[in-house]
């Protein structure tokens, strides 16, 4: 596990071994594990916001695009 994104709004873990990313909202509270595909295509675009605009209101924005993945309430975190 490596954690490649921390701030008040959001954190993102990446799982490399299990080709995975877990992504919380710390906003609402809420997270989404992705594996496969949808991990990579986060991956892809996550980088891609960090290398062209890293203003928080881009993250805001970025993360919004995935709410609906992001259901499990992150009680242990």
């Amino acid at each position: 596990m490596e954690i490649v994104f921390n701030s008040p709004l959001l954190y993102i873990a990446d799982y490399p071994a299990q080709d995975a990313v877990e992504v919380i909202d710390k906003r609402s509270g809420v997270g989404a594990f992705m594996r496969d595909e949808t991990a990579r295509r986060f991956r892809t675009e996550f980088l891609e916001l960090v290398a062209h605009d890293p203003e928080m209101e881009s993250f805001d924005d970025f993360i919004d695009h995935y709410q609906a993945l992001l259901t499990q309430p992150t009680i242990l975190h």
